[in-house]
């Protein structure tokens, strides 16, 4: 992944690219990945940074979702369930088996999820990860230590998938761009070309770095850009309508304290009628997420004040260990991008998380909702559209037992490199060939010099935030820590990107507005 070769490439060619997708999430980097392992050419364009928004601020769950079986959402449930089990042997070094524990309270409860959970793992069929089954007080109280024991008569132990979003992203991208796609980020789609019949025939970018202008020719124009759809979809034709209502989750970081072992613990029901999850990731805890409409999209979405006193009081009535405000390590917001429902009433809790692609009369591609455990479906499913709409030659998908760049079946959890899988040995190297980038600059976090220069050479990384919130997850971990080590991020990429003194300083500046977000005081 080199920016510089890519911007070379669009400079160069005059050629006319059969995909050009306009955004760098989950949803984008999938339909990139699944048009160029089926032959197309493809070119990928971002504003920001890859996952910057949605994207790497999900529940770092890949699940087939427990609530939507209580939703009598069967179809999306059981496509959920085939994908995970298909990026669990895709990615196993970033995608793992995780456990949960419900606490029941009553029989009533005992009976409800031991037969709803069974049935979800029917679901599941041959992808299913492990059986559940109930456990008794005492076995519950083991898993859980810190489970507040008034009232609880058993639980039920399920099993779903945990991983680390934004790392899953790159090591997609990589994929796509080993199969031929062009992609870049910091590149801000401006306007939709037409051709003489109205359709839409590429597109005219900006290179936020440069201030450089880029017309880009392509048969078919894809809008992947999750919340801000409606935004490329004006371009096409202003006036239209709004599909997507942004829905805004958050999440609180807490030390491993809060919630020891190995198990995840679910609530089934909060008082607002959500699912509330506490999660083992990077040896911390990832507690969310809330539902909250919101009226208009953010790159940084910001935590209200409601949603973080919600959180902590749900969890103080769950654990013995009741988490303060003082105790949150980090705190981040992410938005869904749901499809506007026909009822303006309608609560976002209850909007469907299925995908769904809209064609406009210019032929722009959209897809609107979906969730990340289904983003290569979603992907499959856009493709193949695009065929049908064109006429063109049908192809036959061929990701779905695609193994990611980063490959590696079997990983050390507790190495602090564990999440490049196969590249790790790429650090090893450049660490032994150059033994100042050994240099732990976070004792905390465990990261290294060596990470930093990786991030720039092979991850596109441009940004002191690109390399602490994504290439690394050290803004997301632990905000205070991040912003203490952003200095000595800074001067690294200075050097590696060929930057002054000032460059240095401008980026600890942003970085400190926007990490201050994700501290809660």
């Amino acid at each position: 992944m080199n920016r510089d070769k890519t911007l070379e490439q669009l400079n160069e060619s005059q050629k006319t690219y059969d995909f050009i997708v306009i955004g760098g999430g989950a949803t984008g980097i999938g339909i990139a990945l699944e048009a160029a392992t089926r032959g197309y050419s493809v070119v990928l364009l971002e504003k920001s940074d890859f996952t910057k928004s949605t994207s790497s601020k999900s529940t770092k769950l890949v699940h087939g979702g427990v609530r939507y079986l209580a939703q009598g959402d069967l179809a999306l449930v059981r496509e959920a369930c085939v994908e995970r089990g298909r990026l669990l042997k895709n990615a196993p070094h970033l995608v793992k088996n995780q456990s949960f524990v419900i606490p029941t309270f009553g029989l009533f409860d005992e009976l409800m999820y031991t037969v709803g959970l069974t049935f979800y793992d029917l679901l599941a069929g041959k992808y299913s990860l492990g059986r559940s089954l109930r456990v008794s007080k005492k076995k519950t109280i083991e898993k859980l230590p810190t489970i507040n024991q008034k009232k609880i008569s058993a639980g039920v132990v399920y099993h779903d998938g945990q991983f680390d979003d934004s790392r899953l992203a790159i090591n997609a991208l990589q994929t796509a761009i080993e199969h031929g796609a062009i992609a870049a980020n910091y590149i801000q789609v401006n306007n939709i070309k037409k051709d003489e019949n109205g359709f839409a025939c590429g597109v005219v970018a900006l290179d936020i770095e440069s201030g450089k202008e880029y017309t880009i020719n392509g048969k078919a124009v894809i809008n992947a850009t999750g919340v801000f759809a409606d935004d490329i979809l004006q371009m096409d034709s202003p006036g239209q309508r709004k599909t997507i209502r942004p829905s805004q989750g958050i999440h609180l970081v807490l030390d491993k304290s809060f919630l020891p072992g190995g198990y995840a613990l679910m609530i089934p029901k909060t008082d607002d009628g959500r699912v509330l999850f506490a999660v083992p990731w990077h040896d911390k805890i990832v507690v969310g997420t809330t539902d909250t409409p919101i009226n208009s999209p953010d790159l940084e979405p910001v935590a209200l004040e409601e949603e973080i006193k919600f959180i902590l009081s749900t969890m103080a009535k769950y654990l013995t260990k009741a988490p303060s405000r003082s105790d949150v390590l980090s705190i981040f917001a992410g938005l869904r991008p749901l499809a506007a429902p026909k009822h303006e009433n309608s609560k976002t809790k209850e909007i469907s998380r299925s995908h769904k692609i809209t064609v406009t009369s210019s032929h722009l591609f959209t897809m609107i909702g979906g969730k990340w455990t289904t983003f290569r479906r979603m992907a499959q499913d856009m493709v193949d559209k695009v065929e049908k709409t064109k006429g063109w030659s049908r192809t036959q998908t061929s990701t779905k037992n695609l193994k990611l760049h980063g490959y590696q079946q079997y990983v050390d959890l507790n190495d602090p490199l564990y999440f490049y899988g196969s590249d790790k040995k790429g650090i090893t190297d450049l660490m032994e060939k150059y033994p100042e980038t050994k240099q732990l600059i976070s004792c905390r976090l465990n990261i290294y010099a060596a990470q930093v220069i990786w991030a720039v050479r092979f991850e596109m990384a441009r940004t002191v935030e690109d390399f602490l919130s994504r290439r690394t997850r050290a803004l997301l971990l632990d905000a205070r820590e991040a912003m203490l080590v952003a200095p000595k991020v800074a001067k690294i990429m200075a050097a590696e990107l060929g930057k002054d003194e000032q460059w240095e300083e401008m980026q600890v500046k942003e970085f400190e507005k926007v990490a201050s977000k994700y501290i809660l005081r």
